[in-house]
């Protein structure tokens, strides 16, 4: 096992030091499991149930469930017999007009099915905006912490990365200044993420009218990743990046994946929220259609089901998805102050993970956040997410979109191993 470690260590620090990651959070957490120690026994003896807040899968608890109308869609498209065979390259036509309806509501605007292409999960959506926009000598602006997918996919592209920070003092708005240093006439894109990912963000209409002033001000697009769109539960609202597509265009992308508690079905989108028609030059939309027809989609009977799914699922399953969130994320917070080792910059008010600072200076025998993860996990048998894998060293990512007993229990192991690694004075 000693030998995975190292080897995690030297791939997180080759991301710190060139901004591109050969590890995934999902290498991470799978390399923190096996630390786990078979051996390892609560106080009367048993051992110990792993407890994991790691991974962002909101099917992973009880508490969240998907709506019985969303599996009656896709039953009912299956059954019909009528989507067995390839769905259109961008997508099948009534999955993207739903789609485009679907996110109008919240525009000033009206999208096109043509604004729309359907893609395995938001994870493709990333590489396909990336891919859209490499070309030599190009660079990307993203954000730290953020989501370590764009690096991967700027590796692969051969784009630049150039980090841009995000200020936890500040509710972790994008550091603007930093923005308009790093562009340049080779930047083909600022992207940004919200609600927040890795750190419970929600930016407000403010903020987000400020980023597209930048961006259109250093010339460039913006990549807006709302996977956890909707998930607000604090005092800001959310509010899509296309409200502002006329002053910048926006590549918008997102999924069914988290407000609908179906991550596994892998059905999300590529959306250009354009209402001045960049995207609209006729190589632009070949460049994308050619692109689209290299990939393979969801499966079409899962595509056939988007219409009767965003039409049928009341209002009250939402409400429901956010006063758990809401619940959780307090849970959360509370047990954190009772363990002096981490500290919580800004309440998360969104998506399902927040980011807390680590004080190694109150820690005996622990170097890093690396460190802290693994001998958690051998030790306490919980799985949290180092911050340097997500781009911060010292930080931790923990999800908080978990049981309440399973939440609770964490964080005391947490506490009692701060206790036992607790410096002393």
């Amino acid at each position: 096992m000693e030998s995975g470690v190292v080897a995690v260590n030297n791939n997180i620090n080759n991301y710190e030091s060139k901004a591109t990651s050969t590890i995934t959070i999902k290498g991470i957490l799978s390399l923190l499991m096996e630390s786990i120690d078979d051996e390892n026994c609560d106080g009367g003896g048993s051992k110990k149930r792993v407890i994991s807040l790691g991974m962002g899968d909101p099917t992973l608890t009880t508490l969240f469930h998907t709506p019985n109308v969303v599996e009656e869609a896709v039953a009912d498209a299956l059954q019909s017999r009528k989507f067995h065979g390839y769905a259109p390259t961008a997508g099948l036509l009534q999955a993207r007009i739903a789609i485009a309806e679907y996110l109008s509501r919240d525009l000033p605007y009206q999208l096109s099915r043509d604004d729309v292409f359907i893609t395995c999960g938001c994870t493709q959506a990333i590489d396909v905006s990336v891919a859209m926009l490499a070309r030599p000598g190009a660079n990307i602006l993203l954000p730290r912490p953020g989501f370590p997918i764009y690096e991967l996919c700027a590796a692969f592209r051969g784009v630049e990365v150039r980090h841009y920070d995000l200020l936890p003092e500040k509710g972790w708005e994008v550091d603007l200044d930093a923005v308009e240093a790093l562009a340049d006439q080779n930047t083909v894109a600022l992207a940004i993420i919200n609600p927040g990912n890795p750190c419970g963000n929600v930016y407000s209409y403010h903020h987000l009218e400020k980023i597209a002033e930048t961006a259109k001000r250093v010339g460039t697009i913006v990549i807006s990743d709302e996977v956890y769109g909707h998930l607000a539960f604090g005092s800001k609202p959310f509010v899509p990046m296309g409200v502002f597509g006329s002053t910048v265009p926006v590549l918008t992308l997102g999924s069914l994946s988290k407000r609908w508690i179906v991550p596994g079905w892998r059905l999300g989108w590529f959306v250009t929220n354009d209402p001045s028609g960049t995207f609209r030059e006729p190589k632009v939309v070949e460049r994308i259609k050619k692109y689209f027809d290299l990939l393979g989609g969801p499966a079409t009977f899962l595509q056939a089901a988007v219409p009767q799914i965003i039409a049928n699922t009341e209002e009250i399953f939402f409400e429901k998805t956010i006063d758990n969130l809401r619940h959780t994320a307090d849970i959360c917070c509370k047990e954190i102050e009772d363990i002096p080792c981490i500290f919580c910059p800004y309440k998360p008010e969104g998506s399902m993970a927040m980011m807390v600072k680590l004080n190694l200076s109150l820690l005996e025998d622990i170097s890093d956040d690396i460190d802290f993860c693994f001998k958690l996990a051998k030790e306490e048998s919980v799985i949290i997410l180092p911050g340097t894998a997500v781009g911060l060293k010292d930080w931790l990512r923990i999800t908080f979109a978990a049981d309440p007993s399973a939440l609770g229990e964490g964080m005391r192991r947490i506490k009692s191993f701060y206790q036992r690694h607790a410096r002393k004075l």
